[in-house]
């Protein structure tokens, strides 16, 4: 099998190095070039064909951005962006998911040495899945964060235990949404299809803690509703969307005739932390056939389980379908084990939704 083709561009010289170190360690990959400048790599983007290229955000005499979205136009090619862990660098990072990059990881921290390891897995993972969408369908799909491997791979069990307290008949609905790579503009493009009077939406993407708050804002910013990262305690209301945030798993508890958002800083689950089966199994157990399960596109099988615990509650499933999802890992391991009702392309899953809710109203 041929190895994959990487061209790393960025200006620093010490990321260049260390980038070409981490991806050549994978037997899988190969590092054709680096550039400095966007100027340089447009040439050895010529002369190298790369299969991927990781792109810097802020770049020298054009910024990552521009350059990005001529990739896009004139020679699509599979991006991974390399971002700063900032609130500018959160920001400008969506602005290139909703350019065609397939997906983004954090710059290491000062003290990467402590963590290069677990950087070294991400970032070799994330290329090796790059290389494989086909970018002629993207359509500008966003692309996100997964946090990788390295730590033991736990089970939703040691959160939330399974079975629970059987839950009470209400009126009140919600909904459920659960993604990862990908899940972004698939998030941001099911938000801006539906109507501010939707029942309340919870949702788990697997992102970073410090792009959260920063991807809340911009649902907010696109979309009817009203949209909040959960800090705890949140009541669930209609035209509202809270967001887990990045480093906390959401639980959703019943009080009385309230559904209530709370965190838990437990492990990772499933290497996920936020995880998309401790969601849903919460939802399961507090909420049953008052709720409606979205699984988004999405690396792995986090979620999966979760969803057919919601089935078995009564909740109504629904799967993105192959075709539009960036990446059919998690959506494609809920329809293996019989846990959708439904599997629908991107653009019908908000249409679907409101066709819930407007009977969950009669």
């Amino acid at each position: 099998m041929p190895k994959v083709k990487v061209l790393i561009v960025d200006d620093a010289a010490l990321m260049r190095k260390l980038l070409t170190e981490i991806l050549s360690s994978s037997p899988k990959i190969e590092v054709v070039g680096t550039a400095a400048d966007p100027f340089i790599a447009r040439e050895k983007i010529k002369q190298l064909n790369p299969d991927v290229i990781t792109l810097d955000v802020e770049m020298p005499k054009m910024d990552g951005i521009t350059f990005l979205r001529n990739l896009m136009r004139l020679r699509p090619t599979p991006v991974v962006m390399i971002s700063t862990l900032t609130e500018d660098g959160a920001d400008i990072t969506f602005q290139a998911l909703e350019s065609g990059a397939i997906d983004y990881i954090p710059k290491p921290k000062a003290d990467f040495e402590h963590s290069l390891s677990d950087y070294a897995e991400q970032i070799i993972e994330k290329v090796i899945v790059a290389s494989k969408v086909n970018v002629q369908r993207l359509e500008k799909r966003i692309h996100s964060v997964e946090k990788m491997k390295v730590a033991p791979k736990l089970s939703v069990d040691e959160i939330l235990k399974g079975g629970g307290k059987p839950f009470l008949n209400t009126t009140d609905k919600f909904i459920a949404i659960g993604a990862s790579t990908g899940g972004t503009e698939a998030v941001k493009e099911v938000l801006m299809g539906l109507p501010s009077d939707v029942p309340g939406i919870v949702i788990t993407q697997h992102i970073p803690a410090s792009f959260s708050t920063s991807f809340a804002r911009r649902l907010d910013e696109y979309s009817n509703l009203t949209v909040k990262e959960v800090r705890g305690g949140e009541q669930i209301l209609p035209g509202h969307a809270y967001l887990a945030p990045g480093d906390k798993h959401l639980i959703i508890n019943r009080t009385g005739a309230k559904y209530i958002c709370q965190l838990n800083d437990g492990p990772e689950i499933n290497r996920h932390k936020p995880s998309v089966d401790v969601l849903f199994r919460s939802v399961a157990q507090s909420a049953g056939p008052n709720a409606m399960g979205i699984m988004l596109t999405g690396m792995g099988a986090d979620g999966a389980r979760g969803m057919l615990e919601m089935k078995e509650a009564g909740a109504f499933n629904v799967a993105q379908d192959e075709k539009t999802s960036v990446v059919w890992g998690m959506p494609g391991a809920a329809v293996k084990i019989d846990a959708v009702e439904k599997v629908l392309p991107l653009e019908q899953v908000a249409r679907e939704i409101i066709k819930y809710a407007s009977k969950a109203t009669k």
